[in-house]
């Protein structure tokens, strides 16, 4: 390892203007040692939507989220042959450095659209989910629903992943209560414009739409529109800059953002 580590010193200094990757899937050399030569590492060849939930869902148990490369690939998977809709791919991507794995000029114009809303609006989550703090609400080690959100440090913004696998018939009501809120915040559901307090969503829960179809999932935005009591809710905490740069992987049109 420590030869590894010789090189990659080697290799950073004499280019620092290049944001390298590193990658777990062949040489599993997902570890600090790594991080600190290249701020990203891919997580693994394994891009099934639904696998990646445990995959990322474990990595983040260890690694911030900042650092895992999660991108969107083609369907059926190349390894598993399942496919799960592009909107599933992308809330998974999401929840990672975002970036797409497929050949984009076999889309169609409708698949071509949906992929510039999912980028532009990560873009405008980025900062929450690379330096946001995550919150796991559900494991897809021990449920069909898999969930968790990322928070601002300022607890003025958050963002929640719901993930469904399997549908089932007559589903019972399903709520998931939210984790890292200001309880005496209230906070506006951008999709839909409803006011929740933040005590409401962390001890009573929101309720989730019932999914009629596997593979299903959601991103619910959270932004605070007002603070009842700062003594409860103090927002001393610097705001996160947004970073990342994108580059392209020629043979397989990948795209994904590095931190600087």
């Amino acid at each position: 390892m420590l030869g590894v580590y010789r090189v990659m010193e080697q290799v950073t200094s004499a280019f620092p203007e290049v944001l390298f990757e590193s990658c777990s899937g062949g040489g599993g050399r997902f570890d600090p040692g790594m991080l600190f030569y290249m701020p990203q590492t891919w997580t693994s060849d394994n891009t099934d939507a639904v696998e990646r939930l445990k995959i990322q869902y474990g990595t983040s148990l260890v690694y911030p989220v900042s650092v895992m490369g999660a991108h969107v690939s083609a369907v059926p998977n190349h390894q598993i042959g399942r496919v799960t809709s592009l909107e599933m791919r992308g809330h998974v991507a999401m929840s990672g450095n975002l970036g797409y794995e497929l050949d984009l000029t076999t889309f169609t114009e409708a698949e071509k659209n949906d992929v510039k809303e999912q980028v532009a609006f990560y873009k405008s989550v980025r900062a929450l989910v690379q330096h946001g703090d995550m919150y796991r609400l559900s494991s897809p080690f021990t449920s069909a629903v898999t969930a968790w959100m990322f928070v601002s440090a300022d607890r003025k913004e958050a963002l929640l992943g719901h993930f469904r696998v399997l549908a089932v018939p007559n589903p019972a009501i399903g709520r998931i209560k939210l984790r890292g809120l200001c309880p005496d915040t209230m906070y506006r559901l951008e999709q839909t414009g409803r006011i929740y307090g933040g005590d409401e969503l962390m001890y009573a829960g929101i309720h989730m739409p019932q999914m009629e179809h596997d593979f299903c999932s959601i991103l619910y935005r959270f932004t605070a529109v007002q603070v009842i009591d700062r003594r409860l809710c103090p927002s001393t905490a610097k705001a996160a800059v947004p970073f990342g740069a994108p580059f392209v992987w020629a043979a397989s049109f990948r795209l994904s953002s590095l931190s600087k």
